[in-house]
């Protein structure tokens, strides 16, 4: 796979991420925005987190991915092809829907489960496709790709369409979405995987290949790095989940919060990809993460003083472009530090494997942001997020491999 030229890989890879970004941008952005101004509460924003499920329990299925291939269409994009398409005929099916703005969100909200799942079992094979395909001096700018294609969905799928949600409504919004994510899939329908398909993998058991997941988690250093990863982004994630209904709790209508988070936030993200990426290239992987968590824990710190009420619209769009900024090139290093810790032949059950300790993590703490909040007010609410991104680069610099001890990435084949 590696004879695609370069450019071509990160086309591919930059589509096949928008296509994830773009419906998850409306669920993480737009949707609790829309939530709050049908008056839901607090805690049921943050319990909205749990549509997103199926991304934390992804490793369950991810090893039938791995395992199952198509002689005519390739292994993995035959995975990703299908899914895409079954993606845009739910889109299709929700703009048909003629759901009204004011109308009950559970019909929508079972419609943004369904597209998590299809979003999350492509997400498997779209992993294990970048790990085959990035070779190891690749990964830094592969992750910055990742990210970056992924954070430009979410600008178009939490911010362009929640700015012309007044106009679009339901139907006109998940028919953009729809035609948006044609167009991404045109590339993985131009791939030709068939004449070289990913390494089989001998070693998984046969009758039982969901087992295959805790493999991963068998390596050399994997005990220090789980803690790593279930604390990684939970302050983050805490803080995140709140931002939203922050903003329009200080008075920003559906125009100003498509901006400040989705527009000009994620266009932020987009930069902090690309810089995330060149930090991990440069310093390599405990030094580049610590600096990318410092920055990303700085961020989280900047939301405090719009908590107490200073709504202040050029400080607001500035801690936006900052939060995004940081919390992308933290997730590249993480990615980056993730992939260098997978087996080519599994890659992408063990991604996933780790992908899913993340989001079990941060999901949870997502969960319960809008108790939190609810029960402390919002500018304890971001201390204590900020308090918890501090703990996550203690935690990561104390628990880092002595010098000379093998670590999974330096005993894993170069992909």
């Amino acid at each position: 796979m590696n004879a695609l030229p370069r450019r071509d890989r990160v086309t591919l890879l930059a589509s096949l991420y928008f296509a994830q970004g773009l419906p998850f941008g409306f669920f993480a952005q737009a949707f609790p925005v829309l939530m709050r101004q049908q008056g839901a509460s607090l805690e049921g924003i943050g319990l909205s987190g749990l549509l997103n499920l199926p991304w934390a329990l992804k490793f369950l299925w991810a090893p039938w991915v791995d395992r199952t291939r198509s002689t005519r269409f390739g292994h993995r994009r035959a995975w990703i092809l299908g899914l895409q398409v079954a993606t845009v005929g739910v889109l299709v099916a929700l703009a048909a829907a003629g759901f009204q703005p004011g109308d009950p969100l559970w019909g929508i909200a079972a419609g943004v489960l369904v597209l998590n799942m299809l979003a999350a079992t492509q997400d498997i094979a779209t992993d294990g496709l970048a790990v085959n395909l990035l070779q190891s001096g690749e990964r830094g700018l592969g992750n910055a790709v990742q990210v970056g294609g992924y954070r430009l969905g979410m600008v178009v799928g939490g911010g362009a369409l929640l700015m012309c949600f007044d106009a679009l409504g339901w139907t006109g919004l998940f028919g953009a979405m729809a035609v948006a994510l044609f167009f991404a899939t045109i590339p993985i329908a131009r791939f030709d995987e068939v004449a070289s398909p990913p390494p089989a993998a001998p070693d998984m058991p046969a009758a039982r290949p969901w087992l295959a997941f805790t493999e991963v988690l068998r390596g050399p250093g994997m005990g220090r790095w789980l803690v790593v990863l279930v604390t990684w982004k939970g302050g983050d994630a805490l803080a995140a989940a709140m931002v939203k209904p922050l903003c329009v709790d200080l008075g920003l209508g559906l125009a100003d919060v498509g901006l400040v988070l989705g527009t000009v936030g994620s266009g932020a993200a987009l930069l902090g990809a690309f810089a995330g990426g060149a930090v991990v290239d440069r310093l390599g992987g405990t030094r580049g993460l610590v600096v990318c968590g410092l920055l990303q824990a700085l961020s989280v710190a900047a939301w405090i003083l719009p908590s107490v009420g200073f709504s202040d619209r050029a400080w607001l769009v500035g801690v936006s472009g900052f939060e995004h900024f940081a919390g992308s090139t933290a997730t590249v290093a993480l990615f980056s530090a993730m992939m260098a810790r997978c087996r080519p032949a599994h890659a992408g059950a063990d991604y996933t494997t780790q992908a899913s300790i993340v989001v079990i993590a941060s999901g949870a703490c997502g969960a319960l942001s809008g108790v939190v909040a609810g029960r402390l007010g919002y500018a304890a609410h971001f201390t204590l997020s900020f308090v918890l991104c501090l703990l996550a680069v203690a935690l990561l610099w104390a628990l880092r491999p002595a010098q000379g001890e093998p670590t999974v990435a330096s005993t894993t084949p170069s992909v």
